[in-house]
């Protein structure tokens, strides 16, 4: 979109040229931290030597590179490339990746949407370019679901002026979103942000609304990864009332740590505990987290720093 095509478009939807850059700011922040937050929570698991250990990222990015030199049919290694530049903030490069990651996996809705998210990040102009509207609307023709394709069309909906279709859109997707999913707090504050801006009474029904109960294989997503209880104890805990589960979640946590203070080179778990104290509201031990993860691993300060802005760690 050119410049002036851009500034019709803020006249078109009524937006002066300060609420417009309020509503973009937000809504890009925002954006990458819950479509972030969705990927790293709902996709598998994606194995690489470059990524273990706590490689600065400088390696890890020359690691990724070589291995789809060395693999370039492989949506995997492409998918990891994309992750691991989407991290370092490099958004063209990792829209670039996952292109390459789509075409040789086009049914999957997650690598579609990670797409769109990548590309509406790279627009430096355009808050969302029709080139990720296209990608957001293939996640949602393979997979109706899909919650970050879901988060970015409503986005596209307030941006066009549609205020309350895009509020309920987003009420839509807290509804389905799974309890103790790390974007549940970010998607409640957009929409208690635009209902702010557009004078729309949302507190009610915010308190209303609550994440579903988590299938087996969900439960619980702000621990998943962290090492800690079995399958089968996980699937019990999914029974159990919310203060057990949250009590069962913060032994995890501990246990986290401890691994942490065995191997404090480990800068995905130290991700992985941010995650966490955030999502409990934890906010202080958060950001203690962060520092305590600068301090052992140097080198991947960037990475810590860009991980702690995304899940909204204070200081980050």
């Amino acid at each position: 979109m050119s410049e002036s095509n851009g500034m019709q478009a803020g006249k078109a939807v009524g937006l002066s040229r300060a609420n417009r850059a309020i509503l973009i700011a937000a809504f890009v922040l925002l954006a990458a931290a819950v479509g972030y937050a969705i990927w790293r929570d709902s996709a598998p698991a994606i194995a690489d030597p470059a990524i273990e250990g706590g490689a600065a990222p400088g390696d890890q990015i020359a690691a990724l590179e070589a291995r789809v030199q060395r693999e370039p049919d492989s949506a995997d290694a492409w998918t990891a490339l994309g992750a691991a530049r989407f991290d370092m903030g490099n958004f063209v490069g990792a829209a670039a990746a996952y292109e390459k990651a789509v075409a040789l996996s086009p049914e999957s809705a997650g690598l579609w949407s990670a797409l769109g998210e990548a590309r509406v990040m790279a627009s430096e102009r355009d808050p969302m370019p029709a080139a990720a509207v296209q990608a957001f609307d293939k996640a949602i023709a393979l997979d109706a679901r899909d919650p970050r394709a879901r988060y970015f069309l409503a986005v596209k909906k307030d941006i066009g002026g549609d205020h309350k279709g895009a509020i309920e859109d987003w009420f839509a997707l807290l509804a389905d979103t799974p309890q103790g999913a790390p974007w549940e707090a970010d998607l409640r504050r957009t929409i208690e942000q635009v209902g702010a801006i557009h004078k729309i009474d949302v507190a009610q029904r915010l308190a209303a609304t609550r994440p579903r109960a988590p299938t087996a294989d969900e439960m619980p997503v702000a621990a998943r990864a962290i090492p800690g209880p079995s399958r089968a104890e996980m699937e019990a805990a999914a029974q159990l009332p919310k203060g057990q589960q949250d009590a069962m979640i913060a032994g995890m946590i501990d246990g986290l740590e401890a691994k942490l203070r065995a191997n404090p080179a480990d800068v995905d778990r130290w991700i992985m505990l941010m995650r966490s104290r955030m999502t409990l509201g934890e906010t202080a031990k958060a950001a203690q987290a962060l520092k305590d993860g600068i301090a052992a691993n140097p080198a991947a300060a960037g990475r810590l720093k860009a991980q702690a802005q995304l899940l909204g760690v204070p200081g980050a």
